[in-house]
């Protein structure tokens, strides 16, 4: 059965991912650090992982399999998660795939590079209720073509 799991720890999309795959009877599975425990709902799966850096990921990692859906900022897990067959969405609703990856890889080793010669740019646009509404037409389309096949 595909799950959808969720790198919760800074996921704005939560109530909405809740409700989506409700509708289509999709089990979620919520990944957080111990820095991030929250009120759970009854329906929902939380697991809670140490505070170093990469646990949540490493979680995700060890604990997908083709075909599932993974919710994440992270453009290094989300390149991971394809060479699995993955499904991988921003909680903007941006679909990574294996043609997008790596300019995505790209932009971020370019920012990086920036950051440690000291500049800096103004960072991500604010999460906006436009991003909230192209990320649930993003899932809703993927758990529809999930339902169909």
């Amino acid at each position: 059965m595909v799950k959808i799991f969720v790198d919760a720890d800074a996921c704005p999309v939560k109530k909405e991912i809740s409700t989506v795959a409700a509708r289509y009877n999709i089990p979620v599975h919520y990944v957080a650090s111990y820095a991030h425990i929250t009120t759970n709902q009854p329906e929902e799966t939380w697991t809670y992982v140490d505070n170093e850096k990469e646990s949540v990921d490493m979680f995700i990692m060890n604990n997908t399999r083709a075909r599932d859906i993974v919710i994440t900022h992270d453009i290094g897990l989300a390149s991971i998660l394809l060479t699995k067959f993955v499904k991988v969405l921003s909680p903007k609703g941006r679909l990574f795939s294996e043609d997008t990856i790596e300019t995505a890889l790209y932009l971020r080793y370019i920012s990086a590079k920036e950051r440690k010669r000291g500049h800096f740019t103004k960072g991500p646009k604010p999460f906006s209720e436009l991003n909230r509404l192209q990320f649930i037409k993003s899932l809703e389309k993927i758990l529809s073509n999930h339902a169909g096949e």
